[in-house]
């Protein structure tokens, strides 16, 4: 019987890999570790919403028999890995993290959890979210089904939303990736408070068919994990067209790190100011190394400043319009007062009355925003840097509209641009994590990547681990 320490569960997917085709276990023994530990910790931190461990137990037998023919489909063939519970999975309840949902069941995957069955992963887990993605908006971390994601670097504090159970996983050596969902910060909040990697790919990129919709033309699916090279790794394997998906960008990706422009000839453009006076006081020595770390990789630091909009108005406008449309009947039977959240239901409701006359003034809007990043990234920067988030996890009891430092506005007017980011860790502040974005034109996955690699081979923030 193999024997299984953190350094196995924190240890990346060619690792894991690596130990399954060197004998030292099998996928179904890893699995079933996995599984123990995922039922037995997931409460813990909030993080988990089902158990798939019959579904996964098949999975992973079926990866060990294409092992014992030295078959390999995929560098994540064997590999435990779980989904936010707005991923459909057949064979369980997918509750968006909500109680008018708890029971809601669905025949078919959703097309990003069935190609990464297609290549050999093994679902053990459904993840916990912030009901309804967090639509609406909420005041509270306990607007879950599932209660508050815990953060596993410090109880007391959030693991970020909506993708609160992805973070908390990931980070908690229960799953060595997760698949996530970003609106408008939903995956690079989670992997900054707790201290992993997040990728959020270009709009159209990853398809979205089986997963719910909380803005059309804002929603992406992305990875969070140990490494830029582990989300790389599951990009690949779920991006691509599909017909089902209207917002499907028809596009591939293949990770190619060995065709990556050299970090000599990459801008990385920035503003002194998002790392001093726009960011909370305890973290600024945290930023002000991760920068020292980035003028390493003698990349060329431009300053500049990003266009001026009004981007959390826009996209506030934009998810609300669409949002009131998705959950129109969820209104009108009654059952949104079922929700966790007073403020969340409040905001559901009112998203009822959003004008066709603002939605399609942010639309116009956002069109020049897209115009304006483009002009940006061709005339002064090629990837652009900011703080992931502006502070620390706060503590699951404080209010989450409560003042916050001003911060980069770069999450909302990214999402609304439809750009790629990598939420790299980056230090840490009085005991929590802390994270640097980068953000990219359209389709440079693999530039970002390469950043976030050789990053990670300079530092070692992504390697550490929460206590015991």
């Amino acid at each position: 019987m193999a024997q299984f320490t953190d350094d196995i569960f924190f240890a990346s997917t060619a690792e894991l890999q690596r130990g399954i085709r060197d004998k030292r276990y099998t996928s179904v023994e890893l699995t079933r570790a996995f599984c123990d530990r995922m039922e037995r910790l997931g409460p813990r931190f909030g993080a988990m919403a089902l158990s798939m461990r019959e579904t996964a137990m098949r999975q992973a037998h079926d990866a060990d028999g294409y092992f014992l023919r030295d078959r390999v489909r995929s560098p994540l063939q064997g590999i435990p890995f779980g989904v936010k519970d707005l991923v459909a999975a057949a064979g369980g309840p997918t509750t968006w993290g909500a109680k008018p949902y708890a029971g809601q069941m669905f025949e078919e995957d959703a097309t990003v959890l069935k190609r990464l069955l297609k290549v050999g992963g093994v679902n053990i887990a459904k993840l916990s979210m912030v009901e309804l993605a967090g639509g609406g908006g909420y005041r509270f971390a306990a607007a879950s089904l599932q209660g508050p994601g815990l953060n596993p670097w410090d109880r007391t504090r959030w693991s970020g939303g909506s993708s609160s159970g992805s973070g908390a996983a990931v980070a908690a050596g229960l799953v060595p990736y997760a698949l996530g969902s970003e609106t408008s910060g939903s995956i690079l909040t989670p992997a900054a408070f707790c201290g992993v990697t997040g990728l959020r790919p270009t709009y159209g990129l990853a398809p979205r068919t089986g997963c719910m919709a909380l803005s059309w033309t804002l929603d992406k699916i992305g990875p969070l994990a140990r490494s830029a090279e582990d989300c790389a790794l599951v990009l690949q394997a779920i991006a691509g067209g599909d017909a089902d998906d209207p917002g499907s960008a028809g596009k591939r990706f293949y990770y190619a790190p060995q065709f990556a422009t050299p970090l000599s000839e990459v801008r990385v453009g920035y503003h002194p100011g998002d790392f001093t006076g726009g960011v909370a006081e305890e973290t600024r020595a945290a930023f002000g190394q991760a920068l020292d770390a980035v003028a390493k990789l003698g990349v060329r630091l431009v300053e500049v400043k990003i266009p001026d909009y009004p981007y959390g108005a826009m996209v506030s406008t934009i998810i609300s319009a669409e949002m009131g449309s998705i959950f129109e009947e969820l209104v009108e039977s009654g059952k949104v007062d079922e929700l966790a959240d007073r403020r969340q239901i409040a905001g559901i409701k009112a998203s009822q009355e959003v004008t066709a006359k603002d939605y399609l003034r942010a639309m116009r809007l956002r069109r020049l925003v897209q115009q304006d990043f483009a002009k940006l990234f061709y005339e002064q920067a090629d990837l652009l840097l900011s703080p992931s988030r502006t502070t620390i996890a706060n503590k699951i009891s404080e209010p989450l509209d409560r003042p916050l430092p001003s911060g980069t506005p770069m999450i909302p007017a990214g999402n609304l641009a439809g750009l790629p980011a990598l939420s790299l860790p980056c230090g840490f502040a009085n005991g929590m994590p802390v994270g640097i974005a980068l953000v990219g034109p359209a389709y440079s996955e693999n530039k970002l990547l390469a950043f976030g690699n050789a990053f990670q081979k300079l530092t070692d923030w992504h390697r550490k681990r929460p206590p015991a």
